[in-house]
């Protein structure tokens, strides 16, 4: 069977960080442009456009997860229950919606704020239900099995989650570090990354507005030794004024990405030092 997103590296990893971007896919299937009734175009905007280049620039050894399906296909930063009633058969009805499934961009988003609704008719329950089992769930299983990897063989591990963002008014912030608010890695990692920013002149805000999703609640594990943060980069870094495709700054952009993988394996290798057995960890 295909799988719907890349591996690149080893299932066990060379550096106890771990790449991940789920937000990058460009793979549009046929179904999905049949069923559209929004311009195909209008997709890009559920896009982290072209942070893929960039993750695969600054790559080293790092096991790096890369989605090649699209956001509009099926969401892997929401979890499998948030489905909107609104688009999908087998959704539940009722109060217990998330903001986000209300805004239209639950597992599989409904709608964009330039397009409006994006599809002909709704899915049915078993359509939404074979995309999570061939595309959702395997790429996170497959994040697990690595995570868990790396945590062996280095006493710690950091999953670094690589999305993009429209630029934020007022210049505010050229990247967002996402930590869910302290829940998903030790504030020691946060700080580092904070550091590599500064020494490349990038202002930073964290967890505002984007404080990470499922990705980091689902796979982050700061008492066991697997931290997670979510690193949000302004698109008008690495693309054309166009914000449509690789641009001057995309070299540049790949340093500073580089930069913070190189700052977090080195505090993960410091944490790894330290760190009991696993089998301690645990209890």
């Amino acid at each position: 069977m295909t799988r719907s997103f890349c591996m690149f590296g080893e299932m066990l990893p060379e550096s106890p960080v771990v790449l991940s971007v789920p937000h990058a896919g460009r793979d549009y299937p046929a179904t999905l442009r049949m069923a559209l009734r929004a311009p195909l175009a209008s997709l890009a905007a559920l896009e982290d456009r072209h942070v893929d280049a960039i993750a695969l620039a600054a790559r080293g050894r790092e096991t790096l997860l890369l989605q090649t399906l699209p956001r509009a296909w099926i969401d892997l930063n929401r979890a499998e229950h948030e489905r909107d009633p609104l688009i999908d058969e087998g959704a539940c009805r009722g109060a217990g919606a998330s903001a986000k499934v209300r805004a239209g961009i639950g597992l599989v988003p409904r709608r964009t704020a330039a397009a409006g609704e994006l599809w002909r008719c709704r899915l049915s329950a078993a359509e939404v239900e074979a995309r999570i089992a061939a595309d959702h769930r395997p790429y996170h299983e497959t994040l697990a099995q690595v995570l868990a990897a790396a945590r062996e063989r280095f006493g710690c591990a950091v999953l670094l989650d690589v999305h993009s963002m429209p630029p934020i008014a007022g210049g505010r912030a050229r990247v967002v570090i996402g930590d869910r608010f302290g829940r998903a890695a030790g504030a020691r990692f946060v700080a580092r990354v904070e550091e590599a920013l500064g020494r490349q002149g990038l202002h930073h805000m964290l967890n505002t507005p984007y404080a990470g999703g499922h990705i980091l609640d689902r796979h982050a594990a700061p008492q066991i030794g697997v931290h997670a943060i979510q690193l949000e980069i302004d698109r008008a870094l690495y693309l054309d004024r166009r914000l449509d495709q690789p641009g001057a700054g995309a070299a540049a952009t790949a340093r500073m990405l580089r930069a913070v993988i190189d700052a977090l394996t080195e505090q993960a290798l410091a944490d790894g030092a330290v760190a009991p057995p696993i089998a301690d960890a645990a209890e």
